[in-house]
């Protein structure tokens, strides 16, 4: 399961730095692949799309800081007497 945790993430970081591009410079990277138009293009845009499905889903069980937060003992309240 590790390998496709790093493969989904790999190709969701992709998918962020593009949006990034495009929301900075109105560039595409899919565009070197023949754009909306080109196969290659939207194979990698329906992988980065599923691979965040993929995170999201899988998310709680594979998350660190998810799994310490829900180990935390209740914090006692400080009372002064």
């Amino acid at each position: 399961m590790k390998g496709a945790h790093m493969v989904a993430f790999g190709l969701v970081i992709i998918g962020g730095l593009n949006w990034l591009l495009v929301g900075l410079f109105q560039w595409d990277i899919g565009e070197l692949f023949g754009g909306m138009d080109g196969v290659v293009s939207r194979i990698v845009y329906v992988l980065v799309g599923l691979s965040a499905v993929y995170l999201v889903a899988m998310h709680k069980k594979d998350c660190m800081s998810c799994k310490m937060d829900s180990k935390k003992p209740a914090m006692p309240t400080d009372s002064v007497s």
